[in-house]
């Protein structure tokens, strides 16, 4: 990135509710960033939610995705299970036409589409899954934008069936030497510290490039850090991303 006109996304993952039960603070969260992936109702979410986040974000100017799961509203879609490329393909398919329709339907469409959970990280290491995800996305809409992980393998097979692509990394996980989630089963996998955080992103925005947990930096290119609201102190943690960029003369706007 062009230090004189460095800016980077900032995303979380939202809508993550079901009927009565609410998850995370998404007004507060909306306040914060600049794109908002939205549960589409496999993993959590509901037309209802869907339709509220949605509308939530057109006032606030948040550009908008669909954030498709595995049907495991149990496990919030965070186990890995035993499906089909095909059968994936179509469930992703289901899923980001709920989002679209419902995202029309607020008058806010969605711009792009972001794997969830367990189905998210298989798209780093088996390729077809992450061809299976690409089909659907382009099927439903080829002008719809693939968010994934920075260096990963969904990346050039988007870009083989002639998708767009946007590189995310995430503020509140650590990272492997290989440039990979550490597995949330291990020690220190999930970040709390929020000033250690944020100045961890601004090091990798600055640099280009992923930070492991042994400090070494991983070329790659970045266009979003994904901010969670699911966990503890997740809006101090959204904020304090957010205000250490700032500071440093980075702009904050939506890559969509």
């Amino acid at each position: 990135m062009n230090a004189k006109t460095l800016s980077i996304d900032l995303n979380s993952d939202m809508g993550e509710g079901f009927g009565a039960w609410r998850m995370g603070d998404d007004q507060a969260i909306l306040d914060i960033v600049s794109s908002a992936n939205v549960a589409c109702g496999f993993h959590a979410g509901d037309p209802e939610i869907m339709a509220q986040t949605f509308a939530e974000a057109k006032k606030r100017g948040v550009a908008v995705g669909a954030h498709p799961g595995y049907p495991d509203l149990w496990g919030f879609g965070r186990r890995v299970i035993p499906y089909s490329p095909g059968e994936i393909e179509r469930f992703v398919a289901y899923q980001v036409g709920a989002a679209a329709a419902l995202s029309a339907y607020a008058g806010n469409p969605i711009k792009y589409v972001k794997a969830h959970g367990a189905l998210g990280n298989l798209t780093q290491t088996d390729a077809e899954v992450a061809k299976a995800i690409v089909r659907a996305v382009k099927a439903v809409d080829p002008n719809l934008i693939c968010v994934t992980f920075a260096g990963g393998l969904l990346i050039p097979i988007a870009h083989d069936l002639g998708m767009r692509t946007r590189a995310e990394v995430f503020a509140d996980r650590a990272y492997t030497e290989e440039g990979h989630l550490v597995h949330r089963k291990e020690a220190g996998a999930v970040l709390h510290d929020a000033e250690f955080a944020a100045a961890r992103m601004l090091r990798m925005v600055q640099a280009g490039g992923i930070e492991t947990r042994s400090g070494r930096m991983l070329p790659v290119h970045i266009d979003t850090i994904c901010v969670h609201s699911d966990t503890p102190g997740a809006i101090e943690m959204a904020a304090q991303v957010r205000r250490t960029l700032e500071a440093a003369g980075v702009l904050i706007k939506p890559f969509s």
